[in-house]
């Protein structure tokens, strides 16, 4: 019998501790997959922080650093400065790099540090207990905002990507969702640009990638899948909005995809 599907080479077979459908393990598969084709898995250093992503280092066959809360922008930039022969990407959720890692993504941006960060926005701070998030949308019901997210109380959900857009050192940019079939292939491909655009040194690329929390919803995994189409995309288009550096005279190159 001819083997169709089975698990990349850069996936160890731990057990998953993700709740059921939960599509991190989309996100750890896609990455895989493309640094297995890329051919740099021996060469590929992984930062994860605190969050859901903690446990990254479990899943990824990778040299793995874990990151103090939001840091893993700056320790990724050492470990690329000093080691520049290296694949270095960090792996982060909303509740981290959104919120106390704020600074860290937008000057390793402005830097056009050549590193790749992979973003898991699920509009909530999911390993902490479902709080509301910089990501959390407008009227939705986290452990600390029970009668819906207000603006004139909590402010306006954070668009990141739209954020680091503006952001010159950015040489790549994207944002797709973790649903259907053909969202996550072109989230795949994403990916796959991301790592292509730090092995080319051309500098700072992120994908963003959104992400279901059933249990911090409160959803079935369906519901879930529902939701982020229905209620994300809307709020958070996917596309493309950087695919290469900035000319030297400053004018942007950008390609937006609907």
């Amino acid at each position: 019998m001819r083997v169709a599907f089975e698990r990349p080479a850069g996936l160890t077979d731990c057990p998953t501790h993700y709740c059921p459908g939960c599509t991190h393990g989309i996100a750890h598969r896609l990455i895989a997959e493309v640094i297995t084709e890329l051919g740099v898995a021996d060469r590929t250093i992984g930062v994860a922080p605190v969050g859901c992503s903690v446990l990254a280092y479990d899943y990824f066959d990778y040299d793995m650093i874990q990151a103090s809360h939001g840091r893993a922008p700056a320790v990724a930039t050492g470990v690329k400065r000093a080691l520049p022969d290296r694949t270095v990407f960090a792996y982060q959720g909303d509740g981290d790099l959104a919120s106390i890692g704020m600074a860290e993504i937008i000057h390793a941006a402005a830097r056009g540090e050549n590193i790749t960060v992979i973003f898991i926005n699920n509009a909530i701070y999911g390993m902490t207990g479902g709080q509301m998030a910089p990501t959390t949308l407008l009227g939705q019901l986290t452990t600390t905002s029970p009668a819906g997210r207000e603006a004139p109380r909590e402010g306006y959900p954070l668009r990141v990507a739209e954020l680091l857009e503006q952001v010159r050192g950015v040489a790549y940019l994207a944002r797709y969702p973790l649903t259907k079939p053909p969202e996550i292939g072109r989230a795949r491909n994403a990916i796959r640009k991301a790592f292509q655009t730090q092995l080319a040194g051309k500098g700072f690329s992120l994908v963003e990638l959104l992400s279901t929390c059933p249990t911090g919803w409160g959803m079935t995994p369906r519901e879930a899948l529902r939701w982020v189409e229905e209620v994300m995309v809307p709020y958070y288009p996917p596309g493309e909005f950087r695919d290469g550096p900035e000319d030297p005279g400053g004018g942007p190159s950008r390609k937006r995809v609907g």
